[in-house]
């Protein structure tokens, strides 16, 4: 008699004895016989309790309801044809139980395991443990598993070192607010809780660690959203001596490897996109290829128009762009073109105009103000035809891109221009270096590493950067780095980083630079975002075991929570809360 998991048995097993062990799905009771669909981890499997066979085992399971945990023995048997269950892996079979023993009882669960019923979030995360039981979640976390098994088997093919990094660190600007950790026998400093493994793995370069990656824990104390959370997993990885096309080519083999866990191939050839395309183009640095939907940019003719709005914008420097929707006349409705107006209002845009193209006349309101000669200009370039309506957005580049983009997105889905199990990657390369903040400062628009493809250090210099991209979602990104600490140091004067405090929060870093550095590169991956798009998750909440809020709170374990005033005073703290 083997001892064997719910979901592995098949026909082959009939007429073998086994144990099996696991959670009670589903009880049925037929009167003479009690059926009881067992599940563990692996699947389910059908087990039927005969009064007429065994008495004691029948009489036992009458007993049973849903989520006990118990254990069995039975013999494995041949469903009637009638009888098949076609959804279940182990449908074709049943175990004939012949003993049964309660390990443990249950309540009735505040979730359904067995039916994949909607359930109120803040319910799925307080009990999160019964949430984890169901299908889905399962799947979800199994398939995590196994991509990290993956890429783990890949990189160490590649002759890749796993090396851990300090969890507990010095505080650095990476874009994002950190999580402190105070120091009780300093009192006064703090530690940060990694934004990502950076300057460490830089480290490892300069340490002659040519290869490295982790599957690395980040911490970042941000608003969250679907798709991000307080703490999150990457796949991070650098690599001396590389150019970009090497670790570009590095994950594109490390992504084909993955794929097929979905059943997907990935492509042959990946296109580039420039950043400045992504832009003029999608409206995105992160562009959906699913669909077509291109922004046309249409300012010269707008600004010869007589609609004073538009000529305005020109004058300005800003721009008018347009997207031409195939076929939308009859599927678009002005109620729906109004909600569109409504929507990239959202995003700073002052309106929507549009012009809908019919048999020997054009539907607009905006039509008047333009000469036939500039609105056949105008179906020209946008290639326009019959049935055929064209949206327009006029305002800074930043707004239209913006209002333009997240557009595109929206009617690509109302309109069902794309199959959600298709998948689209591209890379997107040539990122600017710096981009201007709110006061006219220059930030970084990775960080402060990445290496510039000029000497410039202005808002015009290029960075040696790059994002993988899938259906309109950021992968992954990473760069080639400064390697050379006067380089270095430009980049840090440009971004208003003086002397001394380069000193103070990188001169560790600065440092090493002057001891032999490699040139190296590397890039990240979001393991979190890269489950939950294969999956066809709608959260990475539905891709993590025990997640956050919205608002970082783990409702299971209702953290963050008070602690003691003994453990603040240990500290040298002080709470702002009352007692």
């Amino acid at each position: 008699m083997s001892l064997r998991n719910c979901g592995s048995l098949c026909k082959a097993d009939i007429g073998q004895t086994v144990q099996v062990r696991g959670w009670v799905n589903r009880r049925r009771d037929h009167g003479g016989v009690i059926f009881v669909d067992l599940r563990d981890r692996s699947g389910l499997v059908q087990v039927t309790f005969s009064q007429a066979i065994e008495a004691a085992a029948h009489s036992r399971a009458n007993e049973l309801r849903s989520e006990f945990v118990i254990a069995l023995s039975g013999r494995v048997i041949a469903r009637t044809p009638e009888n098949i269950n076609p959804a279940m892996a182990t449908g074709e079979i049943e175990i004939e139980g012949q003993e049964l023993t309660l390990l443990n009882t249950a309540r009735t669960p505040p979730i359904s395991v067995a039916d994949e019923q909607e359930v109120d979030e803040a319910i799925r995360l307080r009990y999160r443990y019964l949430d984890l039981r169901r299908d889905k979640l399962q799947k979800n976390l199994i398939l995590r598993s196994n991509i990290t098994r993956r890429v783990r088997e890949y990189l160490y093919e590649q002759d890749f070192l796993e090396i851990e990094t300090p969890l507990l660190t010095r505080s650095t600007p990476e874009g994002a607010r950190d999580y402190l950790v105070p120091s009780r026998v300093k009192p006064g400093r703090f530690y940060a809780l990694p934004q990502s493994p950076q300057l460490f793995k830089q480290l490892l370069m300069v340490a002659g660690y040519e290869k490295y990656f982790q599957i690395a824990k980040c911490f970042r104390d941000e608003d969250l959203r679907a798709d991000r959370q307080p703490e999150f997993t990457q796949i991070d990885i650098e690599q001396s001596f590389a150019d970009e096309k090497a670790i570009m080519t590095l994950v594109n083999g490390l992504l084909a490897r993955i794929l097929p866990l979905i059943g997907k191939t990935y492509p042959a050839q990946v296109p580039e996109i420039s950043y400045a395309d992504a832009l003029n183009f999608y409206g995105s640095d992160a562009p959906d290829l699913r669909f077509d939907l291109r922004l046309i940019d249409i300012s010269e003719i707008a600004a010869q128009s007589e609609l004073k709005d538009f000529r305005e914008v020109v004058d300005r420097g800003g721009i008018v762009k347009a997207i031409n929707v195939k076929k939308a006349d009859g599927r678009l409705s002005r109620r729906e073109l109004d909600a569109y107006k409504d929507f990239v209002g959202k995003f700073g845009a002052k309106g929507l105009a549009w012009i809908t193209i019919r048999e020997n006349e054009l539907n607009s309101p905006i039509a008047k103000f333009f000469t036939q000669a500039q609105l056949d200009a105008i179906i020209q370039k946008t290639g326009g035809e019959v049935g055929d309506i064209l949206l327009f957005v006029a305002d800074t580049r930043k707004v239209v891109h913006d209002a333009l983009g997240r557009l595109r997105c929206l009617i690509a889905r109302d309109l069902q221009l794309y199959t959600p199990q298709e998948f689209k990657f591209c890379w997107v390369v040539r990122f600017p270096l710096f981009e201007q903040n709110a006061e006219g400062k220059l930030t970084s628009v990775h960080h402060p590493f990445t290496k510039p493809l000029d000497d410039k250090f202005d808002e015009h210099t290029l960075a040696a950067a790059y994002d993988i991209v899938l259906n309109g979602v950021e992968l992954g990104g990473g760069s080639l780095r400064i390697y050379r600490a006067e380089e270095q140091q430009k980049v840090f004067a440009a971004l208003g980083i003086g002397a001394e405090e380069a000193r103070e929060k990188f001169g560790f870093l600065l440092e090493a630079f002057q001891y032999g550095a490699p040139p190296h590169g590397g890039v990240a991956l979001g393991l979190d975002r890269l489950v939950m798009l294969l999956s066809g998750a709608e959260s990475i909440r539905d891709v993590i075991a025990f997640p956050k809020t919205k608002s970082a709170e783990c409702l299971l374990t209702e953290a963050p929570s008070v602690v003691a005033l003994e453990q603040l005073q240990e500290l040298g703290l002080k709470s702002s809360e009352p007692a």
